[in-house]
């Protein structure tokens, strides 16, 4: 039998208190937001204290993006459900209505939460008349590190596990997704394709653009950072998907791939626009 790597033994929480009429209970998926949105708030304030990274003074003030972190918060976790609602399993969720506002049960697509955030803080932006270009940089600058947390907990949760593989670091993870892969062998074993998207759309795009925000004046060229991080975040994503499982609820005895369009799973339809949108702002930005 091929060598495997055991799933760690992790829990998907971290700790709970019981208070006799509520248990408490803090997972890692709910931090790795909490730490993503606290990395972003500073990395973004920091560019706002640094002069010399804008070519028109910075576009706004603490207080003001203080303001705007409300309606990114409310976008994120909006967005975040109501795609996972009408991207993933619409059918189940219009036949129980009443789950769709149980966030807590699971259930967040991050295509959803980036047009949330798209809406909500293209709303503040044109209420306060504000660079709405220079204000998808400083979001786009601060989202790569909540990636990279985020994918990381669903690997903790053992969740959006890759196909079945039997290469030097397939990692077996228990539960579901080893009760529903039929690998050669006792053991089943999957690509740990959470670890590649946080290396791809974290760290390798993280550093990519605050490299670009810091040592390169990206900034100082309107749109060029939330191109990068369409186009970067597209690929990635696109990429990865051909190492992770389908979900569930595209697979069929016909349709043993889970393929919905062209060939194509669902994650690498929704980024096609994300790359072509994300070269666009690029270009945009080269040529203006």
């Amino acid at each position: 039998m091929p060598a495997v790597i055991a799933f760690p033994d992790l829990s998907p929480v971290i700790f709970e208190i019981d208070l006799g009429f509520f248990v408490f209970a803090l997972h890692w998926y709910a931090l790795a937001y909490i730490g993503g949105f606290l990395i972003g708030w500073v990395l973004i304030l920091r560019a706002l204290k640094t002069e010399r990274l804008w070519s028109n003074g910075v576009p706004l003030t603490r207080e003001e993006f203080e303001d705007l972190l409300t309606w990114l918060i409310a976008g994120v976790i909006l967005g975040g459900r109501l795609g996972y609602v009408l991207f993933y399993k619409p059918a189940y969720y219009f036949s129980n209505p009443v789950e769709i506002p149980m966030v807590w049960q699971g259930g967040m697509a991050f295509h959803g939460g980036f047009l949330g955030v798209i809406v909500g803080a293209g709303i503040w932006g044109l209420k306060h008349k504000k660079p709405l270009l220079s204000l998808g940089d400083l979001l786009a600058m601060a989202t790569p590190t909540g990636l990279l947390l985020g994918r990381i907990a669903n690997f903790v949760n053992a969740e959006l596990w890759g196909k079945p593989w039997d290469g030097p670091w397939a990692v077996v993870f228990p539960g579901p997704a080893a009760q529903s892969c039929q690998n050669v062998g006792m053991l089943c074993a999957r690509h740990p394709s959470q670890l590649y998207e946080a290396g791809m759309e974290g760290l390798i795009l993280g550093t990519l653009i605050l490299s670009l925000v810091w040592f390169g004046g990206a900034l100082k060229r309107p749109g060029f950072i939330m191109g990068l991080f369409f186009a970067g975040y597209g690929l990635s994503r696109f990429i990865v998907e051909f190492f992770r499982q389908a979900d569930a609820q595209f697979i069929t005895a016909a349709n043993p791939s889970g393929a919905v369009f062209l060939g194509m799973q669902m994650g690498q339809l929704l980024s096609l626009p994300m790359i072509l949108i994300g070269l666009f702002f690029m270009l945009r930005a080269k040529w203006t």
